[in-house]
């Protein structure tokens, strides 16, 4: 249960019910994590807007790549709603249920090839010891792996945004249950 009230979709009105209304229709169904903004109905808007920017636009980084960092951010958060969601949606991609269980459980552990191994660790290092990014040891291994610039910048948005929501949901008690997980479209 979450720890501020929340306007459920048959309670929404106005604003609110039009924004429910279009993410049921563009997302397949309505999150938790949008529901728990729904006293500020313009900060769901916001959040999606920068979601469909750092996950689903134009990028050097494939999907998978970053919803793999999305996962291994929430994972070192222990933010169990969003390693749920997202490890879904990699499993989308990578079809392979044991492996994103293991990526989960620890990143290291997992066949990566170069490239995906460092962006896990820029994910890991980013989200536990911000004070510990160096460049030499984290980002200029990435542009010897071939990432441009952009790749990078893009690599430490999802990061970023992932830490945003992990304290989101961690901070008012977003949970998550078996029906919520099934019905979205990736």
């Amino acid at each position: 249960m979450a720890f501020i009230d929340i306007i459920e979709p048959e309670d929404a009105t106005g604003t609110l019910k039009e924004i429910y209304e279009n993410l049921k229709k563009k997302r397949g169904k309505l999150a938790q994590v949008h529901k728990i903004q729904s006293l500020n109905p313009e900060t769901i808007t916001a959040h999606m807007d920068l979601y469909m920017s750092v996950m689903f636009s134009q990028s050097p980084l494939s999907r998978a790549q970053r919803e793999m960092m999305a996962v291994v951010v929430s994972a070192a958060n222990d933010c169990e709603y969003c390693q749920q969601h997202h490890g879904q949606a990699l499993n989308h991609y990578w079809k392979d249920r044991e492996r994103v269980e293991k990526l989960r459980k620890d990143y290291n552990k997992l066949d990566l090839d170069n490239v995906d191994k460092r962006l896990c660790q820029l994910a890991k290092v980013l989200t536990k010891d911000p004070d510990r990014m160096d460049e030499d040891k984290y980002i200029k291994p990435l542009k010897n792996t071939g990432l441009s610039d952009r790749a990078i910048l893009d690599a430490v948005l999802v990061i970023s945004y992932f830490n945003f929501v992990n304290r989101m949901v961690l901070g008012l008690g977003v949970e998550t249950s078996e029906e919520e997980m099934q019905g979205y479209k990736y």
